[in-house]
């Protein structure tokens, strides 16, 4: 088999390793208080570093119309390092799924497709999800989420709505509100006109209609166990079962997807994350653009003539 992953990558499943490689005792989180709009409110505390050290990393869900997975499988899981989606997915427009099928066709003949993540460009929601680890900060007025890879940064504006008329950017806009013990996320205006528009690692496209909403909760083992066990049997963990040795609380991310330009239908997901006791070590694009596996260059971003 040809080598097919570049340094970059190869750096990301190192370090995502975490939750598993170092599953411990994480301490419950503690209700924090908030001030939204000046009234003091107990929300939940999302502090921390959480990781899910899987790739893909989106999990199944229960029932549903359910996001596109890899065909190509290793011990019973995803092989990462052959990604070929299912374009027979039924959510995927026939042209979104001609895209995945055109993608799957470049990794069998044994070759690694640019995307954000390999070629250094931001990355689009969902997308983003794929680092491995994210710390939340939680603010009286936003949300900023820090990834980390490539200095990723999202800002997300609490209690507002999103702005008329709107322009596209690399993660769109993004507003939340706090209900009940959930933190609601809304996010719209990802800007397909940029370099690799996709929103996974098979290559699945998207629209401008693109509208994404994420639901993070706070769950004991047995609210996650669900979605644990199905992304163990879906998903490549790199540092073992996130319920290894873990005995703190999770993060879930459950994400509803909906976009009328490349899916015939809305469909949903989860990712789930375990607390990492451990501070993340950087992970940056490295300056040499050299692909050892494709023998030719990154196409990094780049630019002309100076901007300044």
């Amino acid at each position: 088999m040809k080598a097919k992953r570049d340094f970059i990558l190869l750096v990301t499943l190192a370090v995502v390793a975490g939750p598993a490689a170092a599953q411990q005792a994480a301490p419950a989180a503690a209700p924090t208080k908030v001030a939204a709009h000046g009234d003091t409110a107990e929300l939940p505390d999302f502090s921390g570093v959480w990781r899910h050290g899987s790739l893909p990393w989106f999990e199944p869900p229960e029932s549903g119309p359910a996001p596109v997975t890899n065909l190509s499988r290793r011990n019973g899981v995803s092989n990462y390092d052959q990604l070929v989606g299912d374009y027979n997915n039924p959510i995927l427009q026939p042209w979104a799924a001609e895209v995945v099928k055109r993608y799957g066709k470049i990794s069998l003949a044994g070759y690694t497709f640019p995307s954000p993540s390999n070629q250094c460009w931001p990355e689009p929601v969902p997308y983003i999800f794929k680092h491995g680890a994210m710390e939340m900060l939680q603010q009286k007025d936003k949300i900023t989420i820090l990834y980390n890879e490539n200095h990723e940064i999202r800002w997300v504006r609490l209690n507002e709505p999103h702005p008329t008329p709107l322009k596209p950017s690399w993660h769109g806009d993004s507003v939340a509100h706090y209900d009940g013990d959930t933190l609601v996320i809304d996010t719209i205006g990802v800007n397909p006109n940029r370099p690799y528009p996709m929103i996974d690692l098979f290559g699945t496209p998207y629209t401008k209609a693109l509208h994404v909403v994420e639901r993070y909760r706070l769950l004991t083992y047995a609210e996650a166990k669900g979605a644990l066990e199905r992304g163990d049997k879906e998903l490549m963990r790199n540092g073992g079962k996130l319920s290894d040795g873990y005995t703190g609380k999770y993060l879930q991310i459950h994400l509803t997807v909906e976009d009328e330009g490349a899916f015939t239908t809305p469909w949903t997901t989860t990712i789930t994350y375990a607390k990492d006791p451990n501070e993340w070590r950087e992970v940056d694009c490295a300056e040499n653009r050299h692909e050892y596996y494709n023998r030719r260059e990154s196409d990094v971003p780049h630019a002309d003539r100076p901007d300044f």
